[in-house]
């Protein structure tokens, strides 16, 4: 699997990320465990955690497999901050709030540093002189060794770059959803990240496994989309809209003699800008294909249909 550098920084990645937004729920500590095996063997390094993914679980079921499954220097470890699960999901992005949440992550996972971390959302309530002391003050203090942001506008994006007291505390990375069937971040957000020269890792590149094409003809049993929580994820894109991109990515598929998967998983992948895709597979066999995908690559005029019909 290939490296890439995120944005104008140092930090480099692997053009596939392994999400954890299910470790310590649907997905138990054996299969967290064959999934972070089979990922690092194929060369993958970025892996993605929140303290409230897998309900709170994630981190702990990660932090289980460091060093027994895989050595830390071999990850790439992106957590962030700032952000309240439910009841109250919602953002505080205090100082205090924020350098905590980076100090519980830390103990959770039982490292003393991750190597991206990120403002988990945007927080009116809160200056944005507060938000770049406590990305400065993560850097400096050597519990981060780089920054971002996840969730943001561009807009939002310039104003933290803009307030970054030093090189230190300058976000080096946008986390958004980008896929074929969600090309908001299109509008200003990707904009701005190539004018700052901030990298984007793409999250939802599958747009909840609907780009795969297993929705094409209902909604399986065994599939997200029929869990009444995880399904709302997945009700979005079955649209009209929907289905005439997903057709188009398996007429791709069928012609090049690869998965719909495949498919959507490289038009993300090698958008401008984006340093690297996140996934978050349910089992070792959605990674398996996935880690398979990494060899397509789309010809420009697959692309440049693909770029039509979804635009």
């Amino acid at each position: 699997m290939d490296r890439r550098a995120v944005g104008g920084s140092g930090l480099r990645v692997s053009t596939i990320g392994l999400g954890t937004a299910d470790w310590g729920t649907v997905i138990d500590g054996d299969i967290a465990a064959a999934q972070l095996a089979s990922f690092v063997d194929a060369g993958g390094t970025l892996v993605d955690t929140a303290a409230h993914y897998g309900q709170g679980r994630a981190q702990r079921t990660l932090a289980e497999l460091i060093d027994d499954v895989v050595p830390r220097d071999r990850l790439v470890i992106s957590a962030s901050a700032g952000w309240r699960p439910a009841p109250a999901a919602a953002a505080d992005n205090s100082r205090a709030a924020l350098l905590s949440g980076l100090d519980a992550t830390l103990a959770e996972l039982g490292t003393d540093h991750v190597d991206l971390w990120s403002v988990a959302g945007p927080d009116p309530t809160i200056e944005d002189e507060e938000v770049a002391s406590a990305l400065e003050i993560a850097v400096r203090s050597g519990r981060a060794r780089y920054v971002g942001i996840r969730d943001h506008a561009g807009w939002q994006l310039a104003t933290a770059v803009g307030h970054a007291e030093s090189i230190a505390g300058r976000p080096v990375a946008a986390q958004t959803r980008y896929s074929l069937l969600d090309r908001r971040a299109e509008a200003e957000l990707l904009p701005a990240a190539d004018h700052h020269r901030v990298g984007v890792l793409a999250v939802s590149p599958l747009a909840a496994g609907v780009l795969t094409g297993k929705y094409r003809k209902g909604i399986p049993a065994d599939s997200r989309g029929a869990d009444p929580t995880a399904g709302l994820s997945v009700q979005p894109y079955l649209t009209r809209f929907g289905s005439n991109v997903v057709e188009a990515v398996a007429t791709a598929a069928d012609g090049l003699g690869t998965s719909p998967l495949a498919v959507a998983l490289a038009w993300v992948r090698d958008r401008p800008g984006v340093s690297s895709v996140i996934v978050g597979p349910r089992d070792i066999g959605q990674l398996t294909g996935i880690l398979a995908a990494d060899d397509v690559s789309l010809p420009a005029a697959i692309t440049a249909a693909l770029d039509d019909v979804s635009r």
